[in-house]
């Protein structure tokens, strides 16, 4: 994973770890269930960019490799995993 990538993705997993302790709070204390939702809606959101940014990351080092290299059993192992990836998920 490039440096800054991993720098930005672990940021905001710090930030998501507080929201989250955030919402169990509000649990704890019996908040209106849509503000919760909401709450929970938003860290699936934070969740999609981090995920995002690694596959950005992903795509300029393991997969422009594989690309690049003459390894047609690793290029299409890269190709399959994307897809894979693709397929079990919404927005990744």
């Amino acid at each position: 994973m490039k440096p800054t990538a991993k720098k930005e993705c672990l940021k905001r997993m710090n930030y998501l770890k507080g929201h989250l302790d955030g919402i169990k709070k509000m649990l704890e204390k019996d908040s209106y269930c849509i503000d919760i939702i909401k709450q929970n809606k938003a860290v699936i959101n934070a969740l999609h960019k981090v995920n995002e940014l690694i596959l950005a990351s992903h795509f300029d080092t393991c997969v422009v490799g594989a690309a690049l290299s003459k390894n047609k059993k690793k290029q299409r192992s890269m190709v399959n995993e994307l897809i894979g990836i693709y397929k079990t998920s919404n927005n990744f």
